[in-house]
C-alpha cells in the first residue's frame, strides 16, 4: 500500500510540472486566456505544446525501457541503445534513405532504420560473444567504438553528397519542431512497449544465463532476438521522428535498479515514469536557459546526462568495494 501511495504523489506531481510546461515557449501562453476562450492560446495549446508534451513522455518512456530491456538481457548495467551502436546504425538507415529516396516519407525512414538497428544489434550480440569478455566496463566500451566507425561512415557519405548539414541538425535530438500532424508516429511504439510488458519475465529470465534459460525449456535466441526486435523498432522511431537522445536508455534503468531492483515487469512503469521526468525537466531546462532561443534536448541530457552517469559510476563502485 505504501509503495502505490507513492508512485500515486510523484505521478500527481508528474502531471502538476507537465501542466507547468505548457505555459513555457516563445509565444506567450497563459491558462486564464485559455478559459476566456482566445483563439491564439488554443491554437498555442493544441497544435504546439500538448504534442510537444506527448512527444518527450512517449518518447522517454521508450528510451528508458529499450535501456532496461536491454541492460537485463545482456546482464550488464552499463548498455544502452545509445552505448551499443543501435542508434548510430540507425541513422545510418535514415542517411541511406535519404540518399536514394529523397521525397521518402517517415514509414519508409523507420522501416529502414529498423533493419538496420536489428543488423546491428545482431552484430553487436555476435561480437561480445565471439569476444567472451567478462568485464562490464568493456562492453559498453566496444559498442561505443563500433558505433563510432558507424557515426563515422554517415558522416563520410553525408559529406560526399552533401547531406552533412542537412542529416547533423536534424539527427540532433530536438523537440522544437514538434506539432499536431508530424509526431503521431511516435505512438507506433506504444504497442511495442506493452509487448515488453507481455514478455517481461521471459527477458528477466533470458539475463540469468543460457544454461538457466534452457534449464526452463526456453529457447535464449529467440528471446534475445524478440528484445532485439523491439528495441531495433521504437529506437529507429525515436531517431527518425525526434533524433539522437543520449544517456535516458543508459541512467534511468540503473537510477530504478538501486531503488527497486532488476525484475521488469515490477519496474517497468517506473522506469517510463522517471524517465519522462528527466527528459521534461531537461526539456523544459533547454527552453528557458537561452529564451528566446532553444537549447538542444540533446545537448541538456548529454551535459546533465554525464554528471549523473559519473556519479552511478562512483556509487556502484564504492556499493561493490
Amino acid at each position: 500500500m505504501r509503495i502505490y501511495k507513492k508512485r500515486s504523489f510523484w505521478i500527481i506531481l508528474f502531471f502538476l510540472i507537465s501542466i507547468f510546461s505548457l505555459t513555457i515557449g516563445v509565444e506567450d501562453f497563459s491558462f486564464i486566456n485559455l478559459l476566456k476562450g482566445q483563439s491564439d492560446d488554443i491554437q498555442i495549446l493544441l497544435l504546439s505544446r500538448i504534442p510537444r508534451l506527448m512527444s518527450i513522455i512517449v518518447t522517454a518512456s521508450i528510451l528508458s525501457i529499450n535501456g532496461l530491456v536491454m541492460q537485463t538481457m545482456a546482464n550488464n548495467k552499463f548498455v544502452s541503445p545509445s552505448t551499443t551502436g543501435v542508434m548510430d546504425w540507425c541513422k545510418l538507415g535514415v542517411l541511406v534513405v535519404l540518399l536514394f529516396f529523397h521525397d521518402a516519407g517517415s514509414l519508409l525512414k523507420i522501416s529502414v532504420a529498423l533493419i538496420f538497428g536489428m543488423f546491428g544489434s545482431f552484430f553487436f550480440m555476435k561480437l561480445i560473444r565471439i569476444i567472451k569478455t567478462r568485464d562490464n566496463l568493456l562492453v559498453p566500451l566496444i559498442g561505443i567504438m563500433l558505433g563510432g566507425v558507424v557515426g563515422s561512415i554517415s558522416s563520410f557519405f553525408a559529406f560526399k553528397f552533401d547531406l552533412i548539414q542537412n542529416i547533423s541538425s536534424w539527427l540532433q535530438g530536438n523537440f522544437s519542431l514538434i506539432s499536431k500532424g508530424n509526431y503521431e508516429i511516435l505512438y507506433l511504439g506504444l504497442p511495442l512497449l506493452i509487448l515488453v510488458y507481455i514478455y517481461a519475465n521471459l527477458f528477466t529470465i533470458s539475463g540469468l544465463g543460457e544454461k538457466v534459460t534452457t534449464s526452463l525449456g526456453l529457447n535464449q535466441n529467440k528471446i534475445l532476438s524478440l528484445g532485439m526486435m523491439i528495441i531495433s523498432a521504437t529506437t529507429a522511431i525515436v531517431v527518425v521522428m525526434i533524433g539522437s537522445i543520449p544517456f535516458i536508455g543508459l541512467i534511468v534503468p540503473n537510477i530504478v535498479s538501486m531503488l527497486k531492483g532488476d525484475n521488469i515487469k515490477s519496474t517497468i512503469f517506473d522506469t517510463a515514469l522517471v524517465g519522462s521526468y528527466f527528459l521534461l525537466l531537461c526539456d523544459m531546462l533547454g527552453r528557458v536557459i537561452y529564451m528566446p532561443y532553444e537549447v538542444p534536448i540533446s545537448v541538456v541530457v548529454g551535459v546533465l546526462g554525464s554528471f549523473i552517469f559519473l556519479f552511478i559510476l562512483l556509487r556502484r563502485k564504492n556499493y561493490a568495494g
